[in-house]
């Protein structure tokens, strides 16, 4: 500001007589009142300037001052489930703290409303926090000095990246953490390659079949919002060591309930919670409640001394409807939460019960809605359905003409030999091309690292696809272009003839041979991939795994032969591989023969591919269709609005020619 020359006016205003900074009142020299600034009004200065900051520097929504509303709620869910049993010494966390609003709100909210007797003594709450924004946390750290706190449990930098309070463990935590906001600067410390190295972003979970296994806790790198729930869940207190355990109420968005699929590190973390019996409830706000983002949010409520009630329960509360339209808009908050609201969601919170929302007058929606459900209603299964290939076989010239060329570096290869034709099996040639190949393969924005273009003007590279297309030209001369629509005859003539031709083929080359002459036919015979012969002990475990007897092991891709303990598998065509998501409380085999046999009888369920996923949604499980309305009422609107208008041009133009 001093190189700005605008330092000297800063301070001016600060040092005002007529403008009053502080909560308490004051006059200016004429004697008139100025209105105070209380701590929430300074909230709404730090978020203004926190919005127009990010307007004029085009960013993404960062940090969000949360409205005091907002929180308001948050800590009468978290804490008048407790009411008395709230101990006398108490801890605090916020894992993205900003400014420091969510623990003074929640340190006042207590003792104003759940004061101890004088018999009982005072009531210690100590506040913990960590903030990567330098300003905010230089905010947050001065109110704590200010408010008599102790600042040294305020902490700067990346949660993510660092873990602060390691070995510590928490009371209450109440977190607005960013979303939709990339990790990546802190992925180098959560993951070393696909490796999770941080043990708070590691989850230990039994798959289908009830191995143990320790899974990847982290979503993609562009949204890392649930990464601060993980932390919370890491730093839970055991109520062996409190009585009450601990309570976590966290805001997010959409993202958070359904994003990645079974297996992801999004799904595994919502399975980890809801399967460990943490989450008690989501309360859906409405749109535009907060200051720098317009988009639907949520508020979890985590715990890990549930009620008797609750326990393997989640209620879902879908506050959306209940709000107050604002005067003005500040920034995207166009509404908030009166305090009836908030007293109305959190008495259907602690009553636990469901509730139909209201219909009013005009068949609109209005008012609040709660579900209750079990924690496996939230789960499913994702299977693989497989079919089998069907594949035709011809050796025609133009079949076996890209045996020419090594796969991986076809297209460069192709162009040299239509080029240069036989020149390029002379490695000194091949040695001068190099100059070119590199600016026609930059020109058709074909990647060409080190490896691969050394690979490319070896001889050798050239030499082998040589070869390969000279024995693939040898079996064109025998079969001639004779169509075979079996290819498990095919297989066996070609493998026939090059064991009586002498010629070694490595399984990479038979493969790349037969996937150059054959196409998938779905008029072809079924191409089989094995014949098991299996022992009576063999077949009644693979039965028992699969919870069915012989004469259903076809639905798992074991195709009876006929012959005594004889089965066969068929090779799967990926192109016709389809998945299912089969939920939690259905068993798989039976939705198989419900849902898809029917319609396609020749697919088999692939048990391996079966992963374990979570996800929640609101609009599933509160949506409410509304019908359109009939030909009939519309025709009536259209006549009643012609008639409304019948005369009002001729009047109009007659004003006008008078």
């Amino acid at each position: 500001m001093s190189h700005k020359n605008v330092l000297l006016s800063v301070l001016e205003k600060f040092v005002s007589p007529y403008i009053n900074l502080t909560p308490k009142e004051q006059q200016d020299p004429e004697g008139n009142k100025l209105p105070v600034l209380t701590n929430l009004g300074m909230g709404y200065v730090f978020e203004e300037l926190i919005r127009k900051f990010n307007e004029e520097n085009n960013e993404e929504a960062g940090e969000h001052f949360t409205p005091r509303e907002v929180i308001e709620l948050m800590t009468h869910l978290v804490f008048d489930p407790l009411k008395s049993q709230i101990p006398a010494i108490i801890t605090i966390y916020d894992p993205a703290c900003g400014s420091g609003g969510m623990l003074t709100e929640s340190q006042n909210f207590i003792e104003q409303k759940y004061p101890l007797s004088e018999s009982q003594g005072e009531r210690s709450i100590f506040l913990f926090g960590k903030e990567t924004n330098d300003e905010t946390y230089a905010i947050c750290k001065s109110d704590m000095m200010i408010k008599g706190d102790n600042p040294e449990n305020i902490k700067v930098g990346s949660t993510l990246a660092t873990d602060s309070f390691q070995g510590n463990h928490f009371d209450f935590m109440l977190s607005n953490p960013p979303y939709g906001k990339s990790w990546s600067k802190d992925q180098a410390y959560i993951k070393d390659g696909n490796e999770v190295i941080d043990s708070r972003f590691k989850v230990t979970l039994p798959d289908y079949w009830g191995n143990v296994e320790t899974l990847d806790a982290t979503p993609r790198s562009s949204d890392g919002q649930l990464l601060f729930l993980m932390e919370m869940v890491n730093k839970m207190k055991s109520p062996k060591n409190n009585k009450i355990g601990s309570r976590v109420a966290s805001v997010h968005n959409g993202s958070s309930l359904f994003t990645g699929d079974a297996g992801s590190g999004e799904s595994n973390i919502r399975r980890h919670i809801i399967e460990n019996d943490l989450l008690e409830a989501i309360v859906q706000l409405p749109n535009n409640l907060f200051y720098n983002t317009g988009i639907t949010t949520y508020i979890w409520l985590l715990s890990n001394n549930k009620s008797e009630a609750r326990k393997g329960k989640v209620q879902l509360i879908d506050a959306s409807l209940l709000f107050r339209k604002l005067r003005k808009n500040l920034g995207d908050k166009n509404c908030e939460f009166a305090p009836e609201h908030i007293a109305e969601i959190t008495q259907n919170y602690l009553d636990f019960t469901a509730k139909a929302r209201e219909i009013d007058s005009q068949n609109e929606e209005v008012g609040l809605a709660s579900q209750i459900f079990d924690n496996q209603d939230f789960g499913y299964y994702k299977v693989t359905i497989e079919r089998p290939d069907r594949r035709s076989a011809q050796f025609t010239a133009e079949n076996i003409e890209p045996l020419r060329f090594d796969k991986a570096l076809f297209e460069p290869m192709q162009y040299l030999y239509r080029q240069y034709g036989g020149q390029v099996y002379n490695a000194g040639f091949l040695a001068q091309t190099e100059q070119e190949i590199t600016a026609w393969c930059e020109a058709q924005g074909i990647a060409l690292n080190n490896k691969n273009k050394a690979k490319l003007l070896d001889v050798k590279t050239w030499e082998k696809a040589a070869a390969l297309f000279q024995t693939a030209s040898k079996l064109l001369k025998h079969f001639g272009e004779q169509q075979f629509h079996d290819f498990n005859q095919f297989k066996q003539a070609v493998e026939c003839r090059l064991k009586a031709e002498k010629i070694p083929l490595s399984a990479t080359e038979k493969k790349a041979v037969f996937n150059a002459v054959s196409w998938y036919n779905e008029n072809a015979a079924k191409v089989i991939a094995k014949t098991l012969k299996l022992k009576p002990n063999e077949l009644d475990a693979l039965c028992q795994r699969y919870q069915c007897q012989a004469d259903g092991l076809a639905d798992f891709g074991y195709y009876a032969t006929g012959k005594a303990g004889e089965y066969i598998q068929y090779e799967t065509s990926s192109d016709l591989r389809d998945s299912e998501s089969i939920p939690l409380k259905q068993n798989i085999h039976d939705y198989f023969k419900a849902e898809v046999q029917p319609h396609i009888s020749e697919a088999w369920l692939n048990m391996e591919s079966v992963k374990i996923g979570y996800e929640i949604s609101f609009n599933k499980y509160f949506y409410r269709h509304k019908p359109l309305r009939s030909l009939a009422e519309v025709a009536q609107d259209i006549l009643a609005l012609e008639k409304q208008a019948d005369g009002l041009i001729s009047e109009i133009l007659g004003e006008i020619y008078e």
